[in-house]
């Protein structure tokens, strides 16, 4: 994102003698004033502090990197253009979560379904380093593919529920937000895919 695109508006700087703070420094409510200003360092200092999590999310729904850093780069893009409609009806994060998994559901309807990578946020990868057995780090690895892969046979309404609610710790509500979905249909949804891991993984217990 440059400062040419047509969406750019420069943002007023301070007053003579007066200097501007640091935009690490200052809170999320008036970075995003200032980059519905139109500032898009503010909005960089924003995309910054959430991108980590976001591509979290992106990398476990969609399960490939690559696929994942496309849909985070287009969903940045996308706040970018749209930041003028945040009215902070819910938390920009959850904002910014609906905009990622949008593209992450688009991105499932135009491919054909992976397996989703372990990462080291992964459930049971810190049992891998400290393990101290060779044995017992090969059944973890064994337990994470098995997890991957009955993960990417989750429908993807499922899969997305499922990892903002047991990987990212999302309240129903706040799920409901960026889904769209109703909390009775998160519910249900979640319900559905714990099911279905359930029985999937029912010979690792």
């Amino acid at each position: 994102m440059q400062a040419t695109d047509p969406a750019y508006r420069a943002h007023p700087g301070p007053g003579p003698g007066r200097l501007a703070p640091a935009r690490a420094e200052l809170d999320e409510q008036t970075l995003v004033a200032r980059a519905q200003d139109g500032d898009v360092h503010s909005f960089a200092e924003l995309a910054r502090r959430h991108q980590d999590a976001l591509f979290r999310v992106a990398v476990r729904v969609l399960g490939q990197r690559a696929d994942a850093e496309d849909a985070l780069q287009d969903a940045l893009i996308d706040a970018w253009r749209k930041i003028g409609t945040f009215r902070g009806d819910a938390a920009f994060s959850t904002w910014m979560y609906r905009i990622v998994t949008n593209r992450c559901t688009a991105v499932m309807r135009r491919n054909r379904p992976t397996v989703p990578l372990p990462d080291d946020d992964a459930p049971g990868a810190t049992l891998v380093a400290g393990s101290g057995s060779p044995e017992r780090a090969a059944e973890v690895d064994a337990e994470l593919a098995a997890l991957s892969r009955a993960l990417a046979d989750l429908p993807g309404d499922q899969r997305t529920c499922w990892v903002l609610r047991e990987l990212e710790g999302l309240g129903y509500a706040e799920i409901s937000h960026i889904t769209g979905a109703s909390e009775t249909a998160v519910r249900g949804r979640l319900h559905r895919a714990r099911t279905a891991l359930a029985e999937r993984m029912r010979a690792w217990r």
